[in-house]
Parts: C-alpha cells; sequence; structure tokens
C-alpha cells in the first residue's frame, strides 16, 4: 500500500507527413518520458496506433526503444494481435525477443465478443502454454471491444507467477479493487490505473501506478500525483490535481492521439501531428479548447511551484 507509485506512459507513436515512422522524434520523446520521471515505458500499445502498424514496424520500434531507453526503465509492448492463438503466441516470442520485461496481451483478442467467459479462459491457458516462461500482463484495451477480465481469474493467473502487468481500463474503482484484493498475494505484480477520474482513489485502493493517456500531455503532473497522493499536507494540492483531470477529461479525449501531439508541440517537442488514424484533425475549435487547456495546465503548475520552463526539451 505504502510502495512507490508509479507512472507508465502508454507511448505515442510520432510519423512523417508520409506516414512513415519518424524515429529522431521518437527517440526525443522517450527522453521527455523519462526526464518526467517515467518508472517504464508502455511501447506499441493503442496511443502508438498499435493497429495501423505492420508487424514489422512493431518490431522494429519496439528493438529500438528498447535499445535507446538501454536499461533506464523496464518496457513492455503489446504482442498480440487478431489471429489464431498459435499465431499470437509466435509474435509473443517475437517481441519478447526484442528485450522488453515482459509482453501485453490484449483481453479482446483472445476471445470474440460474443465468446463466452470458458472460452475466453481456455484462450488465455491455450497462450500460457504456448509461450514457455515469458512474462505477460494484460491490457484490457477498447477496440475492438473491450473486454474486461473477472478479478477472480486474475488472481488464478498471477498465482503462475508469469503475470507481471494489468492495465485496467474498468472505469470502476470497485472492480479495481476487486483485482487487488484478488492479486494480493503477488508481490511481482502489478495494476496500473487507466482512469484518471479516480486516480487518488485507484492509488488509495492499492493499484501500482497509472498508465494513462493524459501521461502524453502533461507526465509530471501524473507523476507529481503518484508522489503525493497519499500526503496529508499536500491533500488540498492533490485534491486540485485530481480536479485538472477530471474537468479536463473530454478535451483531452477528443481528438486524441492528434492532440496530445498538439500539446507536445507547445511544450517544443518535435513530433508533429500527423497520426495514420485519419479520423482525429484538429480544426480551429479543437485548437482552441486545447490552447486553454495548456493555459489551464501552466495554472495548476504555478500552484504546484513546478516551472514549465524546465519541461521542455528542445
Amino acid at each position: 500500500m505504502n510502495k512507490n507509485k508509479k507512472f507508465i506512459p502508454v507511448m505515442l507513436m510520432p510519423f512523417f507527413e508520409d506516414g512513415k515512422i519518424d524515429y529522431m522524434a521518437l527517440s526525443q520523446l522517450i527522453e521527455f518520458y523519462l526526464a518526467h520521471g517515467a518508472a517504464g515505458l508502455f511501447a506499441n500499445c493503442l496511443s502508438s496506433e498499435m493497429y495501423h502498424l505492420t508487424q514489422e514496424e512493431m518490431i522494429q520500434s519496439v528493438s529500438f526503444i528498447v535499445k535507446t531507453v538501454d536499461g533506464r526503465v523496464p518496457v513492455v509492448a503489446t504482442g498480440t494481435f487478431e489471429d489464431t492463438i498459435a499465431n499470437q503466441a509466435s509474435f509473443v516470442k517475437e517481441i519478447y525477443n526484442t528485450g522488453v520485461e515482459s509482453v501485453i496481451v490484449i483481453t479482446s483478442l483472445l476471445a470474440k465478443e460474443t465468446d463466452t467467459e470458458e472460452v475466453f479462459q481456455a484462450n488465455v491457458h491455450q497462450l500460457l502454454t504456448l509461450t514457455d516462461d515469458i512474462p505477460l500482463g494484460f491490457y484490457e484495451c477498447p477496440l475492438p471491444y473491450k473486454r474486461i477480465i473477472d478479478p477472480s481469474f486474475l488472481g488464478q493467473l498471477v498465482q503462475y507467477g508469469r503475470i507481471k502487468y494489468h492495465k485496467d481500463t474498468s472505469l470502476d474503482i470497485n472492480h479495481v479493487g476487486a483485482k487487488l484484493l484478488a492479486t494480493r498475494s503477488s508481490e511481482d505484480f502489478g495494476l496500473y490505473d487507466a482512469y484518471m477520474v479516480h486516480a487518488v482513489d485507484s492509488l488509495l485502493t492499492g493499484s501500482a501506478g497509472l498508465s494513462c493517456i493524459q501521461g502524453n500531455y502533461f507526465p509530471e503532473l501524473v507523476v507529481w500525483l503518484c508522489n503525493n497522493y497519499n500526503k496529508e499536507e499536500q491533500i488540498n494540492k492533490v485534491q486540485k490535481v485530481q480536479h485538472f483531470f477530471q474537468r479536463n477529461m473530454d478535451v483531452m479525449h477528443d481528438s486524441y492521439p492528434t492532440s496530445a501531439k498538439y500539446i507536445l508541440g507547445k511544450r517544443k517537442l518535435k513530433l508533429g501531428v500527423y497520426c495514420r488514424n485519419r479520423n482525429y484533425v484538429l480544426d480551429e475549435k479543437v485548437k482552441q479548447d486545447l490552447d486553454n487547456l495548456y493555459l489551464d495546465f501552466e495554472a495548476v503548475c504555478n500552484q504546484l511551484g513546478i516551472d514549465t520552463s524546465l519541461s521542455m526539451i528542445a
């Protein structure tokens, strides 16, 4: 309960305007995350536009991230995609060979939306059997649909000693609590919450930390919350930060991840705003909303005593 809480960013993927991966920008982004206190990196995730990458690009980009990080923090990466369980297991091995600490399994790709819980659990066990001793984690990715893992089943899986990570997207603090209760016997497992609306409650309940898209805008605020959530002398400031994320939830989700790249551009990162998913093009109203969001961020940082000029990487 009193362990240090960690922020694990769900990494963005920078692209050139022609759609190719911009590795120089990716290197800068890695340093940005680490400079702001990220305790690990979640590569090849939905924020990385993983469904718009080829498997070759996944392997290359994850390998680049692992090499650039060079052991400074753990790196995890998604390794299952829509295919047979056997083929998913083969790709898990390929991702693991890049040097990541754990390979993340997407729950909604291990069974169809219409499949029963029994089918899902059988497929999980099959994947475990086919992936030897590779450390794994689960990600309740909202696409192609969201499959929330049952707390008791997660507790059973953690007993095997191979499940190290869970990215929770249940949006339900009671469900988070049930998962934490079911997995409490494992010291090597961490549940990371994606839902910033109840971030403080989740940390107080016992989650290992936060893994949220908001960290792709303002990682230092997420890290500050992880460091101060339970300090009585900081309670007023903790509430201000929690309220900042709550009131800006919609603007940070609208047009994401393009919107996050726009904000990082204001922070002097040279990522551009191009996304392969062209559904999220910024119009003038959205830009104005994001400009206001940035002003709100600066105001909160002033109240916390965070110098935002130090957080810009040229």
